[in-house]
């Protein structure tokens, strides 16, 4: 992308984010494992972990996205930005859909109106950090810089 800075002087506080962004997936996952045992994978119980709805469903899958995203900050060389981006605009429709139906019986990962929002700031986190970690040679960066001050 023409538009996304190479070799941003902050990249490594925003890779971090990025690590601590899939940290907070996989804790939430394990704790949301251990508050939904017993339950069925898809149940619309009451189920809460740090104030937000989940099921056993949900629980696993924050593990697996906290996972990826922990594996791509750890391997870096551009990984991570792709997962990072990829994984926020996936975020962005899950919880624009889980909005959507909120008070429905579709609502399977049990979402309340806290997770959505959790999970929409996370995405936009998860973008940015996507969008300002990218890694380059002098040339790429150069060739940005002259692009960038053409506009």
């Amino acid at each position: 992308m023409a538009h996304t800075p190479v070799n941003h002087p902050a990249r490594p506080i925003y890779r971090a984010i990025g690590g601590l962004v899939g940290l907070y997936f996989v804790v939430f996952g394990v704790l949301g494992i251990i508050a939904s045992a017993g339950d069925d994978v898809l149940a619309q119980d009451g189920t809460k972990v740090l104030g937000q709805g989940t099921n056993l469903g949900f629980s696993l899958l924050t593990i697996v996205l906290g996972a990826a995203i922990l594996a791509g900050t750890v391997i870096g060389r551009n990984l991570d930005v792709a997962i990072n981006q990829w994984l926020a605009y996936a975020l962005i429709v899950l919880g624009l859909a889980e909005l959507a139906f909120i008070r429905t019986d579709a609502n399977i990962f049990n979402f309340s109106i806290i997770t959505v929002i959790v999970v929409l700031v996370l995405a936009l986190v998860l973008l940015m950090v996507g969008m300002y970690g990218k890694v380059g040679s002098e040339e790429e960066k150069e060739a940005w810089q002259k692009a960038r001050l053409v506009l």
